[in-house]
């Protein structure tokens, strides 16, 4: 594991992976970034100091500990790549591997981060699950590229903005219900009526729950830490804005 950063910067995740499958989710401490990133702010797009994103990413992957890390360029779509295969630019927004030293990573800093493998720790992946992302079936086109029986898949749930603060517009429930007929996710139940009028209360994780349900995945752990509410641990765009971005890594050792 990552040995270069002090006690309370990652959490592991509390699931049933094999011994082999190394996973991690970062916070938003032991980093050397300044306000308004501090500290450990892993994305080189939001406007931090390049050094010190480097020096952040480098205290998560140390080089001598031989992690071969694949860094998405993520655009709330639904590609995956597979980073076990030559790509040249990783525009996408899930990760999959197969070979072990190759770590499959999303970022994000609200929206839902997936960690998967199999029960046999014979393939991992990472999915970023923004609402259009979760919507468009980026979490079934991940299980889809694992290329295994969805019984047999776990999945882990990291932080993400909780459903008591993803208010959003009426456009963002349609587009759930509209999907709900072709999925069977009962997703009005994942909104409730929010103060203000025409806004609703979202909460991803169960929107996430049910479309992994929706092709046989199950066995899903995590899904308890909201981002928006602790600040001191989480980075959290919709609280601050301009803000750090976490990371969410598996690998197979």
């Amino acid at each position: 594991m990552p040995n270069h950063l002090t006690n309370g910067s990652l959490l592991q995740p509390q699931w049933p992976a094999p011994a082999h499958v190394r996973a991690f989710q970062s916070t938003r401490v032991g980093g050397v970034s300044i306000s308004p990133f501090d500290s450990l702010n892993l994305g080189g797009h939001v406007g931090d100091s390049p050094e010190a994103v480097r020096v952040n990413r480098d205290r998560l992957f140390p080089a001598e500990d031989g992690i071969k890390p694949v860094w998405l360029q993520q655009v709330h779509g639904v590609e995956v790549l597979d980073i076990d295969a030559p790509h040249a630019t990783p525009v996408a927004d899930a990760a999959v591997s197969r070979v072990a030293g190759n770590a499959c990573l999303v970022m994000t800093a609200d929206c839902l981060p997936v960690l998967f493998c199999n029960r046999q720790g014979t393939v991992v992946a990472a999915a970023h699950a923004g609402w259009r992302g979760l919507c468009d079936g980026i979490l079934e086109k991940t299980v889809g590229a694992m290329n295994c029986a969805p019984s047999d898949v776990l999945a882990w749930f990291g932080p993400a903005i909780g459903p008591s603060a993803f208010e959003v517009g009426e456009e963002v429930r349609e587009a759930f219900l509209q999907q709900d007929s072709q999925h069977g996710s009962q997703a009005e139940a994942a909104f409730a009526p929010a103060k203000a009028r025409g806004k609703w209360l979202g909460n991803l994780f169960w929107l996430a729950r049910q479309r992994l349900a929706s092709v046989g995945v199950n066995a899903v752990y995590g899904g308890e830490a909201c981002t928006f509410s602790q600040p001191d641990q989480f980075f959290s765009y919709r609280r601050d804005g301009q803000t750090g971005r976490m990371v969410s890594a598996i690998w197979l050792e």
